[in-house]
């Protein structure tokens, strides 16, 4: 430490003049007394706890800002594990999971049930040093177990003790029903059927403000018609069920009937671009696409979503049912993402799977149509001039009357028909 005294004041004479040498002595002398009746003491530095660590509310999407909190599957005091699930969040597309970056103890809430919270702000607060407390939980779930278990001897003790005073009733009854019978039995049936009126609220989810708002939206922007025709399945059960084994060896998947729709429709497109193009914003003009994403209607636990294929105009059969088996298996576990609902540019509904025979589906926009498909039924139709039963399913196409003709919708209509019936048109490329 002198040394070093030393050579800070050799520098500074450089500016302040040479120390005289004679009392570099006198200096240290005294530097060492002080030294010796003042220790130095190093007091620590303030305590920082940086094991904490703040989470925030994850991007969920190029076109999403906002997710309100549906569940919270962890409360404060517990602990989570590494990638395990706090909070799941509600946009108006898809069910979003917050999940623990490290292992810890949640100590704070930024955000309860039924919040609406943006994208980047704090959520909640975990401490990745805290021990698990086991020992604190097992309390509080003893507890409330306790409370009922002495609440209900004294219910069950009160009926008998007030069952005299029900006796004592009994024996004035006569009289009340000598001298108003009327009464009596309107006061029984209004009690009867005053059980069965009963009513109950829940919240509106947040896609479903999204869904009713945009399904109105299309009904009042858009000059919605629909058209039907009815498509002879026999043909394409009977390619399907040649090829579903080999089929199935050589992709690993099933061939189901929505890929021969799909593959339809994409061909339909490419002969009717003007059901694939679109109306601007401003209404002055008529977008029109090279490119054939394809929406396709997929029922999950949170409701019905419509994830896009994407460039359906280069996909085969197999990557046709691959993608779907894809989109299924994750649209059960809320699992899609975001991105993969936007985009689409023409839209196949199956209301058929729920046993639907007929109706008219309403555009999903900014499309400018829709196909449904309904339910397979064997129904007596004429071929070839004799009375036959076949399996028979009514198709219905729902489109924009100001950008799309009459004409053009039946031709469009009939060409996926056409190709149904015959699914060896498409692979000849004929449709």
């Amino acid at each position: 430490m002198f040394k070093q005294s030393l050579r800070v004041l050799a520098i500074s004479s450089k500016f302040l003049g040479k120390v005289p040498t004679k009392n570099m002595s006198v200096f240290q002398k005294n530097f060492n007394n002080t030294m010796k009746a003042r220790p130095m003491t190093f007091t620590s530095a303030p305590a920082f706890n940086f094991s904490k660590k703040i989470v925030k509310i994850p991007s969920m999407g190029d076109s999403i800002t906002e997710g309100t909190v549906l569940e919270i599957k962890k409360n404060v005091g517990e602990s989570v594990a590494l990638d395990e699930v706090v909070a799941i969040l509600e946009t108006d597309k898809v069910q979003v999971e917050v999940r623990a970056p490290e292992a810890g103890v949640i100590t704070n809430f930024y955000g309860k049930l039924e919040d609406t919270l943006n994208v980047g702000q704090n959520f909640f607060e975990i401490d990745t040093a805290a021990a698990p407390s086991s020992g604190s939980a097992a309390p509080k779930t003893e507890a409330p177990k306790a409370e009922p278990a002495k609440a209900e001897p004294t219910k069950t003790e009160a009926p008998k003790a007030e069952a005299p005073k029900t006796e004592a009733p009994k024996a004035e009854a006569p009289k009340k029903v000598e001298s108003k019978p009327a009464p009596t039995q309107q006061a029984s049936s209004a009690k009867a059927f005053t059980g069965e009126r009963t009513e109950k609220r829940e919240r509106m989810s947040k896609m479903r403000q999204v869904i009713s708002k945009r399904l109105k939206e299309a009904q009042n922007t858009t000059a919605m018609l629909t058209t039907f025709n009815e498509v002879d399945m026999s043909a394409l059960m009977e390619t399907r069920k040649e090829l579903q084994e080999d089929f199935t060896k050589r992709h690993g998947v099933k061939l189901g009937f929505m890929s021969f729709f799909v593959k339809a429709a994409t061909k339909a497109l490419q002969s009717s671009p003007i059901v694939n193009a679109v109306i601007s914003d401003d209404g002055k003009e008529i977008i029109h696409r090279n490119y054939i994403d394809i929406s396709v209607a997929v029922a999950t636990p949170a409701g019905l979503l419509v994830p896009v294929i994407r460039n359906c105009e280069t996909l085969g059969f197999a990557d046709i049912e691959k993608t779907l088996l894809d989109l299924g298996a994750r649209g059960k576990d809320n699992k899609i993402a975001p991105e993969e609902l936007s985009g689409g540019t023409f839209t196949i509904s199956n209301g058929g799977v729920f046993g639907s025979l007929m109706g008219t589906p309403i555009i999903n926009l900014p499309q400018s149509a829709i196909l449904g498909m309904h339910a397979v039924v064997n129904r007596p139709v004429v071929v070839k001039d004799q009375i036959v039963a076949r399996p028979m399913m009514y198709l219905a196409l729902t489109y924009d009357h100001r950008i799309i003709d009459g004409r053009e919708a039946v031709v469009f209509l009939k060409k996926i028909k056409s190709a149904v019936e015959d699914p060896r048109k498409m692979l000849l490329d004929l449709i």
